[in-house]
């Protein structure tokens, strides 16, 4: 292991730094462990009191990964996966967080990294090259490289809710969630959404409460998970040979080797064929369902079909005659929003003491001191969560005061959309990089393998940068403004951007509708990736 670790590291109370990394989650604490590799001294500021980042504060009952754990884990180490054990199909928050804090005590990473500290600022200063970072507790320090490993689901949104304020019992939302976690034991709970995090935790609530009232805007497509524990085969079997699985996975389009993406177009099939196909995949579990059909995520005609499959597997588990055409999605394709996997949350609602309401046709009016009122109704609640989502691949760069040549603001660049080269960095920022950033496969694809590809990505950049004695690296504004309509043009071609989705920002009240992430899938974008490097970075001007 100790060929893993690099000395390089700064004075706790150093000032200057080769990079700062803003960030302590599986984006955050590989890149450190890279600049590292190269000799560089950084500095990672995270807001959290630890690492984990999205695994730190998403502790919501039920949370859990949606990508199987066995490819939900870093590939850039054979000693790291070897001398650690997944123990279900589907890792669980609390094992994905002990994960990251192996991983941190294995490369030592905590040294160089300030905990409970939130960046408020990041300004450039051109004359100096050098990047000046701020944060709330009164740090200012230097570095000539600032890297953005915020994520992209960070940026928790809660509702401005008209009377939140005048409640009189506990609220939560689950990307905020307590660490000594919450009771419900007896209470009357209300859940406002029915996303992800929602489709997890509405069971394990419901568990617990004396009554759940449900707020729902959007039925969603929910698949079952199909979690369970993991043999010791197959844990010996990916142990032998993930670093190669991870190569393979770079060519993949999400990214995930278990996927099994079927080439052939649903018109090609016997109904026969196709009937097998889906039935085959909604056994297995997973997200799999979703590449039935070559064509799937392209036309109507193959939609439709997976889409009332889908809808009639569901309805067979709901046994409520008053809300079973209410949990069935009816206004998008499947899997244009983010696809949910759930265990027993449809059957949830058979319970007597779980009500649903549908807010698309009654809003939610405002908050009031004993709970929620909606369509004239009041619906008393002890607690609310809010199961509200993100300002999802923006809102965590926006929401730090980034200033770039000239004083310009990247908030206001991207007051009309995200504009990137690649989703790594955006014109008018030199030395500014984002992983994961918008314009990238990021959400679409499995993160991890993302989060390394960009990671890799940026180390051998700065290394020639390093090497070369050159200044700085940023965007051309030609290069981004093709990227951006090729970004758009591929999303265009898919059946993405036919739904209110957190992808199109459809959920942050006055958000540009434009469909964020890259479409045309993590292998064709590692092309991409690696041509723009093989020619000397092609695409970006570099600074002498």
């Amino acid at each position: 292991m100790s060929q893993e670790i690099n000395a390089a590291s700064a004075p706790p109370d150093a000032t200057e730094f080769d990079a700062v990394i803003v960030g302590a989650g599986f984006a955050g604490m590989y890149m450190l462990h890279r600049l590292r590799g190269l000799g560089l001294t950084a500095r990672v500021f995270e807001v959290g009191d630890g690492v984990g980042g999205t695994w730190y504060w998403n502790r919501y009952p039920g949370a859990r990964c949606d990508v199987e754990s066995l490819e939900y884990q870093y590939g850039f180490s054979d000693e790291i996966q070897r001398d650690w054990t997944w123990t279900e199909r589907y890792a669980a928050q609390p094992e994905i967080l002990r994960y990251q804090n192996y991983v941190a005590d294995r490369l030592d990473l905590r040294r160089d990294m300030r905990f409970s500290t939130r960046v408020t600022s990041a300004a450039y200063d051109e004359r100096a090259g050098l990047w000046t970072i701020g944060t709330d507790r009164g740090d200012r320090v230097q570095a000539r490289f600032c890297i953005m490993a915020t994520g992209c689901l960070s940026a928790a949104r809660v509702p401005d809710f008209e009377g939140l304020d005048e409640f009189e019992g506990a609220w939560y939302h689950t990307g905020d969630w307590p660490k000594e976690g919450v009771d419900f034991t007896g209470k009357r709970v209300a859940v406002i959404g029915t996303g992800s995090s929602g489709v997890q935790s509405i069971p394990l609530i419901a568990e617990q409460a004396a009554h759940l009232t449900v707020f729902q805007r959007t039925a969603n497509f929910t698949l079952p998970a199909g979690n369970r524990p993991l043999p010791k085969e197959e844990i010996e079997k990916s142990k032998a040979t993930l670093l190669q699985d991870r190569q393979h996975a770079r060519t993949t389009p999400g990214g995930i080797i278990c996927f099994e993406y079927n080439e052939t177009l649903a018109a090609e099939m016997t109904p026969e064929d196709r009937k097998r196909e889906l039935e085959s995949r909604w056994n297995k579990g997973g997200f799999a369902f979703l590449g039935a059909f070559g064509d799937l995520m392209a036309t109507h005609e193959a939609n439709d079909q997976a889409a009332d499959f889908a809808r009639a597997k569901m309805r067979a588990v709901i046994e409520n005659p008053d809300v079973v055409d209410l949990l069935l999605p009816n206004d998008h394709p499947i899997g244009v929003k983010r696809l949910c996997l759930d265990t027993h949350y449809l059957e949830t609602f058979n319970a007597p003491h779980v009500e649903l309401v549908d807010v698309r046709k009654t809003p939610i009016e405002k908050i009031t001191a004993k709970g929620i009122r909606c369509g004239g109704k009041e619906y008393e609640a002890d607690c609310i969560v809010f199961a509200t989502g993100f300002d999802a691949m923006t809102g965590a760069l926006t929401n730090i005061d980034i200033a770039g040549r000239n004083g310009a603001k990247l908030s206001e660049k991207w007051a009309a959309g995200p504009r990137t080269y690649l989703g790594l960095g955006s014109a008018g920022f030199p030395n500014l990089f984002f992983i994961t950033g918008p314009g990238s496969p990021s959400v679409l694809s499995n993160m991890i393998v993302s989060i390394e590809q960009h990671v890799e990505w940026i180390a051998d950049c700065i290394g020639r940068l390093t090497e070369g004695n050159i200044r700085s690296i940023e965007p051309k504004k030609e290069a981004e403004d093709l990227w951006v309509d090729h970004v758009n043009e591929v999303a265009a071609a898919t059946l993405y951007p036919q739904a209110n989705s957190w992808y199109m920002g459809a959920n942050i009240p006055g958000k540009p509708r434009i469909f964020m992430p890259y479409a045309g899938g993590v292998g064709v974008y590692g092309e991409k990736l690696a041509e723009v490097a093989a020619a000397d970075y092609e695409g970006f001007e570099l600074g002498a």
